[in-house]
C-alpha cells in the first residue's frame, strides 16, 4: 500500500477529537468519541456502541462476530470480548473506512422525535420514559381526520373511533444516545403489532398498532424492520402495523400526560401498565435508564 492508501485505512486509530462517529454509506450515528480506546491494535476501537446502531452475526467461518451498520447492513469490523481492556470488556474494531467523522462542534444538538401507536397511550408512554436516551413522551392523538381551526380532538370523540386518530405518543430522543432502530425495538416489544385494532382488552381502531414518521428515511427503517421480523418468523400472525406520514400530532389532555406515574395504584395501571413494565425490563435490560436497571 502507499502511503495515502495506508493513512486512510489508520485514520482514525490515533484520532482523538470529540465527536460522532458516523456511518460513511448511510450517515447513520455509530459511535461517540467517548467510547473510543486506545487497543494498539492498528484500528479504531470502541467499548460501546449508540444503542440500536450496530448489529453482530458470526463470521461464516465462526471464528469472529462480524459487526455491522443497522441501518444499511453495512460492514464495520469485528467485536471481541472479555479481553478486559476497559471496565465494558467490550472492543468494536472498526475499519476507518467504513466511517466517517463529525465533531461535536458541528452537531446540531437538537433532539429528534418518533411517533408511534400501539394500544392505550398511558402504558406506551410509560415505557418509552425507562429508555436510555429518550428526552420526553407526549401522550397524544394522530393518524386521523384533521380537526377544524387546529383544535385537539377530545379523548371522548376518539374514543369514539369515528375521528381515525390513533391513541399515540410523541417520543423525543437524543439520536447520539439511541438510534430510531432502538426504538422501533422497544416500540415492538411493548405492544402486540399483530392485533388488528386492539391491544389485549383496548378494542377500537383508536388502539391500532401505527407507525407515523415525519422523515421518509424513518419510513424505511420501519419497513425494513418489519420485514426482518417477518423474515425470522418472530410472530405466529401476520404483523399489520400502519406506517404513514404524520400530518398533525395533537397533545391530549393534560390528565393523560404521565398517567402511570401520577397515578400508580390505579385499577388499570396495577393490572395492565405494571405487567408491560416488569416484561420490557426483562426483554430490554440493556436499553433502560440506569435507575430503572434495578428491579
Amino acid at each position: 500500500l502507499d502511503k495515502s492508501a495506508l493513512f486512510v485505512i489508520l485514520k482514525y486509530e490515533n484520532y482523538n477529537q470529540t465527536g460522532i462517529y458516523l456511518c460513511k454509506r448511510c450517515g447513520a450515528y455509530l459511535y461517540r468519541s467517548e467510547d473510543k480506546f486506545d487497543a494498539h491494535c492498528g484500528w479504531p476501537s470502541f467499548d460501546h456502541a449508540i444503542l440500536g446502531a450496530v448489529e453482530s452475526r458470526p463470521d461464516d467461518d465462526g471464528q469472529r462476530t462480524e459487526i455491522l451498520c443497522a441501518r444499511c447492513r453495512g460492514h464495520l469490523g469485528h467485536v471481541f470480548l472479555n479481553e478486559k481492556l476497559t471496565p465494558k470488556n467490550t472492543r468494536h474494531c472498526v475499519n476507518s473506512l467504513s466511517m466517517k467523522f463529525i465533531p461535536k462542534k458541528e452537531l446540531a444538538g437538537e433532539s429528534l422525535a418518533a411517533y408511534f401507536g400501539g394500544g392505550c397511550f398511558w402504558c406506551v408512554e410509560a415505557s418509552f420514559k425507562l429508555i436510555r436516551g429518550v428526552l420526553s413522551v407526549t401522550s397524544g392523538y394522530a393518524g386521523g381526520k384533521h380537526c377544524e381551526g387546529g383544535k385537539a380532538p377530545a379523548y371522548e370523540a376518539v374514543s369514539s373511533g369515528d375521528t381515525g386518530q390513533v391513541e399515540a405518543v410523541m417520543v423525543k430522543y437524543d439520536p447520539v444516545r439511541i438510534a430510531y432502530e432502538a426504538l422501533l425495538e422497544v416500540f415492538f416489544a411493548v405492544h402486540d403489532p399483530t392485533a388488528l385494532n386492539r391491544q389485549g382488552n383496548d378494542i377500537g381502531r383508536q388502539y391500532r398498532s401505527i407507525i407515523l414518521y415525519k422523515a421518509y428515511w424513518q419510513r424505511e427503517i420501519a419497513e425494513e424492520f418489519i420485514k426482518k421480523l417477518a423474515k425470522f418468523g418472530i410472530y405466529n400472525s401476520p404483523i399489520v402495523t400502519e406506517i404513514k406520514p404524520l400530518e398533525k400530532f395533537y397533545r391530549a389532555e393534560s390528565y393523560h400526560q404521565d398517567y402511570f406515574t401520577k397515578n400508580p395504584q390505579a385499577a388499570y395501571c396495577q393490572a395492565v401498565i405494571n405487567q408491560k413494565i416488569l416484561n420490557l425490563k426483562k426483554k430490554m435490560y440493556h436499553y433502560l435508564k440506569l435507575k430503572y436497571q434495578k428491579f
